[in-house]
This record gives C-alpha cells, sequence and structure tokens, in this order.
C-alpha cells in the first residue's frame, strides 16, 4: 500500500485517497506550482482547496501549467459562508470552476453551517451533483447535531465529514458518529498547527520507529480510517508526510497518541459559526 493506490469508498460508490495535500494559505503562483509539483511527483493525487483560500485561480493554473492532467487528480473545493444559500451558491460554485479551468470538481463542501443558509445551501448541492458539475457532495466543520439536523430535509446525506482532528483535539464522538452513517471522516489540520509536533509521548513513539513525529500523526489518522490532508510549501516535507506507508503503530501505540486528547481547538467553534452565520 502507498499514497497514490490507498483509497477509501464513499457511501455514493466514488473513491477518494486517504491521504491528500491541502492548499490553504498558497496564494502566490510560484509556490502554487512548486507546491503542486513535489506533491504530484510524490503521488499525491487529492487537492483541496476553498473559496475562502482566494487561490483557486492559481490551483487551475498550476495544474495547466504542470501539464497535469484533470484524470488523474481527485479537487476539492469548499462553498464559503458569504456564498451559501440556493442561487448564490450555484453561481459561486460555476464561477470557482472557471477559475479552476474545470468542467467539475470531485467534491464539492459546505465550508462551515450556518443558520441563514443550511438546507437551501444543501438543496444546491444535491442540484449541482445532479447536472454533473461536483461527483460527490459533503460538509466541512459540522457536529453531530448539525448533520442530525441535515437528515431531517436532505434528499441525500453528505459522504464526507471535514474538521479539524488531531491528537489534541481526537473528537471521537464524532467519528464514531460519521462511521455509523457511512460518512467519510476527513481531517483538515491533521497535525494541529504545529501545536502537537513536540508532545513528548509522540516523541517517544517517533524515536521507536525511526520517523518523525508528523509521521507518527499521520500513520495514526491512517490507522484510523481517517482521511487527511497535511499541508506544506516545502518539498522534503511533502515527500516525509508521503513516506508514512512503511511502519505499523500498535495497539498500545494508537491508545497513547488517543489519550493526548484535550479537546483543544486551534480554529473556529462550529456552533459559534453557525449561530453568527460567519466567523468570528
Amino acid at each position: 500500500m502507498g499514497i497514490q493506490s490507498n483509497m477509501l469508498k464513499l457511501a455514493d460508490g466514488n473513491k477518494i485517497p486517504q491521504e491528500g495535500f491541502g492548499l490553504y494559505k498558497i496564494t502566490d503562483q510560484v509556490t502554487m506550482n512548486n507546491s503542486i509539483q513535489a506533491a504530484y511527483q510524490n503521488c499525491y493525487r487529492l487537492f483541496d482547496t476553498a473559496q475562502l483560500y482566494g487561490n483557486e485561480k492559481e490551483v487551475g493554473q498550476a495544474f495547466k501549467n504542470l501539464s497535469i492532467s484533470r484524470e488523474n487528480i481527485f479537487v476539492t473545493t469548499k462553498v464559503s459562508e458569504a456564498n451559501q444559500g440556493y442561487q448564490s451558491t450555484i453561481d459561486s460554485v460555476k464561477k470557482s470552476l472557471k477559475k479552476l479551468q474545470m468542467d467539475y470538481v470531485d467534491l464539492l463542501l459546505v465550508h462551515w453551517p450556518i443558520q441563514r443558509a443550511f438546507f437551501d445551501t444543501w438543496r444546491a448541492f444535491e442540484d449541482l451533483k445532479k447536472d454533473g458539475l461536483t461527483k460527490s457532495i459533503g460538509v466541512s466543520n459540522f457536529q453531530i447535531i448539525h448533520l442530525q439536523y441535515l437528515t431531517t430535509q436532505a434528499n441525500e446525506m453528505p459522504v464526507v465529514n471535514q474538521i479539524e482532528l488531531h491528537p489534541r483535539l481526537t473528537q471521537k464522538p464524532m467519528l464514531k458518529y460519521d462511521q455509523e452513517h457511512q460518512i467519510i471522516t476527513q481531517a483538515w489540520s491533521p497535525l494541529g498547527r504545529g501545536v502537537v509536533l513536540d508532545i513528548p509521548e509522540l516523541k517517544s513513539i517517533a524515536k521507536q520507529h525511526n520517523k518523525s513525529t508528523a509521521q507518527i500523526i499521520l500513520r495514526w489518522h491512517l490507522q484510523n480510517g481517517v482521511s487527511f490532508i497535511p499541508k506544506s510549501v516545502h518539498p522534503e516535507r511533502i515527500k516525509q508526510n508521503a513516506d508514512i506507508y512503511d511502519f505499523e503503530l500498535s495497539t498500545d501505540e494508537m491508545n497513547q497518541i488517543d489519550a493526548l486528547n484535550q479537546y483543544l481547538r486551534t480554529g473556529r467553534e462550529p456552533e459559534l459559526t453557525y449561530e453568527n452565520n460567519h466567523q468570528y
């Protein structure tokens, strides 16, 4: 098993690479070209962007500049809070596709749940899928209550829920709920924006396997059956993050990492974003 061949099956029958490449905060074209090139050369095939990142145009141009075939990649984008609502969601996705220079995305996510346009946005997602502008539809930053609420009106449920997930925020109840409802959990900030890299227990496990702390954390995600999208602009780190398929964590080591949970968020609180209709 390796990064390119390691796929997870979605509830709609499509497949998603378990490990992908995050494009958050990469905005200039040269850095984008270099980062995507390094990722592609190291066999990453899932590339994750968003309207909010302000870099869809650069992402699309990078694929073109590097002559990367559309059929060889899995592309995710997300609809921002400002663009949610039925018609505004549809219009914004068409603009995103134009920027990406693509006819469709593989996965379209609601970036954050918001009260103002909760059901209208999802209805637009269902229609965008019917029209072939996205192959799969999912959500990001939804908690159990948001998914339960969505079931009351949705014709089809999300196949992915992308959430903040790392050893200081293990989200076990959320993972269990997603699994029971055939939703793939995908970790954003899988390395906790660096806050987890110096934890002594992780350093000790890393030493045992002759791996970096980051590689131990990513392997933990892998063995948990979670999809994950580490980001980096450094070629050596991009390569290292893909080099996690030649060792295995023991049950005891997995439990040690699970025990590091402190309910620590490095990002926003989803429920407050929902209530305020925007990130705060």
